[in-house]
């Protein structure tokens, strides 16, 4: 497996090797933009909704007449200018996802995660760091590499014990390789990437040939 650059390893002295089919990618601010906010924009639950002048529980029968009362006139009390009235521009219920082609979402996560390599803001996980719990392990180990806050952890499903250490420290982020997008790779300082989760990032990021995926549904996984 060729590699474009080195990274450090949390707990050891020795450099990692970052494979050069994720970290090499150049980086283009548009297309992570549009990759960051699509990942933003989903998890938006969209179920905000307001009541229009139709909707409001108010009489629409004319609040005094017309004429003779020395006030202005006035027409129904639901109007959106009154209090209580409904909204002029009520929001409803609806879905701010949108789609973003499956190898511009993989070449915005490559060319997010390659921006850490060339910074050096991102160190590899050693995958027998961990064989039981242990908070003041990965305090420790952060503190001796030097990362900047917030750090993002990514690891994988089955390091159980990786992300119980890792998910109490203030300012740290874990993120399963499989889910982890755009959007939480550029909005943390520094990124610790276990193995595991390497080798699953190689896979995810990996290029589409003519409707073959190699990496799983991008569209799905990053939303």
């Amino acid at each position: 497996m060729a590699s474009s650059a080195k990274a450090a390893t949390i707990g050891k002295q020795a450099k990692s090797d970052l494979p050069a089919a994720v970290f090499a990618e150049p980086y283009n601010e548009s297309l992570v933009h549009e990759a960051a906010r699509a990942d933003m924009n989903a998890r938006r639950a969209g179920t905000h909704s307001s009541l229009t002048r139709g909707e409001v529980a108010m009489t629409g029968a004319k609040a005094w007449r017309q004429k003779g009362t020395g006030r202005a006139r006035v027409g129904a009390l639901g109007v959106p200018h009154r209090r209580g009235g409904g909204n002029a521009f009520a929001t409803k219920p609806r879905s701010y996802t949108f789609k973003v082609n499956r190898k511009a979402r993989r070449k915005a996560l490559r060319a997010a995660l390659s921006v850490h390599a060339e910074r050096s803001t991102i160190a590899v996980l050693p995958s027998d760091s961990f064989s039981a719990p242990s908070t003041k392990q990965a305090a420790e180990g952060l503190a001796k590499w030097g990362s900047r806050m917030p750090v993002l952890v990514v690891i994988t499903g089955t390091e159980a014990e990786a992300a119980k250490s890792y998910r109490n420290l203030p300012r740290v982020s874990v993120a399963t390789a499989q889910a982890v997008g755009v959007a939480e790779i550029i909005g943390h300082r520094s990124i610790v990437v276990s193995e595991g989760a390497l080798d699953v990032l190689e896979a995810r990021v990996g290029a589409v040939t003519r409707g073959l995926d190699n990496g799983g549904d991008e569209d799905g996984g990053d939303a």
